[in-house]
């Protein structure tokens, strides 16, 4: 079967530019390598879309994918490879089936980016995580450090607060970039302790779990050891995009270079939500693309006929 449009990733965008393809009659492919809903599966608490005043990531993502598998949506776990342009149609090689399509949007977001000190991977799983909704029950009544200064790591120190004994909130510059609300409500937390101005220097394990980290302070080069078992890193996150070099123009950061259209350098592919170049990364942002990319690649098959 040759789909009219395939769509890679499912967070709010690619789910949203499948909400809108299928809604215009399109027979539609979404394929998702790890998670629905993507970044937003792992937020606490999302309070900034309008109409909802509060409601779970997980929840939300949940919702969308509902709403569009009840409108037929194709649906594959799997993670694309390699897609290659052949005439009017698109190859899409994955790691276990392969896939036709008239069009592409790609919207496979971003990735956790990682703080690159020795033994950081090699205890992931094991004391360090990118994920406090994933993983932080794990670490009821124990301390736990968070290294992050924007949303996501204030939103971390809030939800584990509520159950670890100390959270402490480390920062690499003297303040945080997140919204004023959250770090109010941060700052109220009597268990959350904030340190700034302090770089990871070591990861200290033992038997291959963690049991402390290290940072120099680095106005005054102090060094400061925290006894942890927990470690959540919420630095940002990167693109990853290079398997889609051969249709696409990337910046110098490796995003998706796109005109307002959401078309890229390529007939047929479009690209929305963070992996494109873009200035505010939100889900209301992303959604935004997702409906765009799709309005616009339908009007592409429309052309074709």
């Amino acid at each position: 079967m040759t789909y009219d449009i395939a769509i890679i990733g499912a967070g709010p965008s690619g789910m949203t530019a499948a909400l809108y393809s299928l809604r215009a009659g399109k027979s539609v492919l979404l394929l998702e390598k790890e998670t629905i809903g993507g970044q937003i599966s792992s937020s606490p608490l999302l309070e900034n879309y309008p109409s909802i005043n509060k409601i779970s990531g997980l929840e939300f993502s949940n919702n969308l994918f509902q709403q569009i598998i009840d409108l037929g949506v194709g649906f594959e776990l799997d993670e694309v490879i390699d897609i290659e342009k052949d005439k009017d149609e698109f190859n899409i090689k994955c790691q276990f089936s392969c896939y036709k399509s008239k069009s592409i949007i790609l919207a496979t977001g971003v990735k956790h980016r990682h703080i690159n000190v020795e033994n950081e991977e090699k205890l992931i799983g094991h004391g360090v995580s990118y994920c406090a909704v994933c993983d932080g029950a794990f670490y009821k009544n124990e301390d736990v450090c968070i290294i992050g200064d924007a949303n996501t790591a204030l939103q971390y120190a809030i939800l584990l607060s509520n159950y670890c004994n100390k959270v402490y909130l480390n920062t690499l510059f003297d303040r945080f970039f997140g919204d004023n609300i959250l770090i109010e409500r941060v700052k109220e937390r009597n268990n959350i302790i904030i340190e700034h101005n302090l770089s990871l220097t070591k990861f200290k394990e033992n038997e291959g779990e963690l049991r402390g980290l290290i940072f120099k302070n680095t106005k005054t080069n102090e060094l400061k050891e925290f006894t942890v078992k927990g470690c959540f890193i919420a630095i940002g996150q990167i693109p990853d995009n290079k398997k889609f070099s051969n249709l696409v123009s990337l910046n110098n950061d490796g995003f998706i270079i796109t005109n307002e259209k959401m078309e890229t350098l390529t007939p047929g592919v479009y690209a929305c939500g963070d992996c494109k170049e873009k200035q505010v990364r939100q889900v209301v942002t992303a959604i935004n693309d997702g409906a765009i990319a799709s309005i616009y690649a339908c009007q592409y098959l429309d052309s074709l006929k």
